[in-house]
């Protein structure tokens, strides 16, 4: 998680004002053509309910993490606030751009939860939509998925360099989140993995996609048949992991690449830059796997939904147990 002494842009939630993410009916979800803005209209002073913001311009480095949760999973509210991110970097960079200088050169996305990054998609909601025969309301929440994770992908149509800091447990959603930046940064105790096979599902918000490009085709189908939670360790060595830090240094093993590859930032930014557009990812790809996906979600039984439900059970335990 971003030190203590990081600062950020308003106060930090105490666990009694956390929304429940439990309760199954999110808002309506961020179109994939809004640009949605702070309240103040300022893309340097977010307020937002679930990521804090801290922008070093000294370093020219966006950190924005999740903010601590019992129930650290992927909401709707949590996808708008990401948006907002989102938002607020691409506007940093036009007024950079019009000034002639460059503000920003590397984005940092984390989680402020103890052991863990999230715990991905909102399970409870999912199940209560396939029960409820509610195909539209699932399609919602799955275009909100891929509207951010494809902006991540592309570096939110900037020139910055991305990263994902991994400092705890990454599973379904959250791993594909993670794996949608440039750079995976992981701590060797992080834990991380496609469990939806588990419950007779696929990952279908981008992980077949940034998996494949990244380990090719089969080595990714293999990993998301598995079901197998990981660790960053042996995701290293399939090279999934970019960079494996020891535990509690995360934040510095960041600072550290930054550092060292501050003076070819500019290769670096061309070597990304060509990367998508040898391999590009587009959203037509994204969107058409969402429809598959849907297909699958929809034709769930009673018994896998279960053990969807029983997953969900099992992560409540583990907070209950360590508040």
């Amino acid at each position: 998680m971003l030190a203590p002494s990081a600062k950020v842009a308003g106060p930090v939630r105490d666990e009694a004002q956390t929304v429940d993410y439990e309760v199954a009916s999110p808002p309506a979800s961020p179109s994939r053509k809004q640009n949605p803005a702070p309240s103040d209209g300022a893309p340097t002073n977010l307020l937002l309910p679930h990521i804090d913001v801290n922008i070093d311009f000294e370093s020219r480095i966006y950190w924005a993490a999740m903010r601590p949760s019992r129930h650290p999973m992927i909401t709707m509210e949590l996808l708008q606030d990401m948006m907002c991110v989102q938002e607020s970097v691409r506007v940093i960079m036009e007024e950079g751009n019009r000034e002639q200088h460059q503000h920003l050169e590397y984005f940092v996305a984390a989680s402020q939860t103890p052991g863990v990054y999230n715990f991905g998609g909102n399970l409870a909601y999912f199940a209560d939509c396939i029960r409820r025969r509610d195909r539209e309301g699932l399609r919602k929440y799955a275009y909100a998925c891929i509207d951010v994770v494809y902006g991540n992908a592309m570096a939110f149509h900037t020139p910055v360099i991305t990263i994902a800091l991994v400092q705890g447990d990454a599973l379904g959603g959250g791993f594909e989140c993670a794996l949608s930046f440039d750079v995976l940064v992981a701590e060797k105790s992080a834990k991380l993995g496609l469990p939806e096979v588990l419950f007779n599902l696929f990952p279908g918000m981008g992980a077949y996609s940034f998996l494949s490009r990244k380990i090719g085709t089969a080595a990714a189908e293999k990993l998301i048949m598995s079901g197998t939670v990981y660790t960053a360790e042996e995701l290293h060595r399939l090279g999934v992991v970019d960079i494996l830090a020891d535990d509690g240094q995360g934040e510095n093993a960041v600072r550290d690449y930054i550092a060292r590859n501050r003076r070819k930032h500019n290769a670096h930014k061309a070597m990304y830059r060509s990367k998508r557009r040898i391999n590009p990812l587009t959203y037509e790809e994204l969107s058409d796997i969402v429809e598959i996906w849907l297909d699958a979600a929809m034709d769930l039984g009673e018994q896998d939904l279960r053990k969807m439900t029983r997953l969900v059970e099992a992560q409540a335990r583990r907070f209950d147990k360590e508040a």
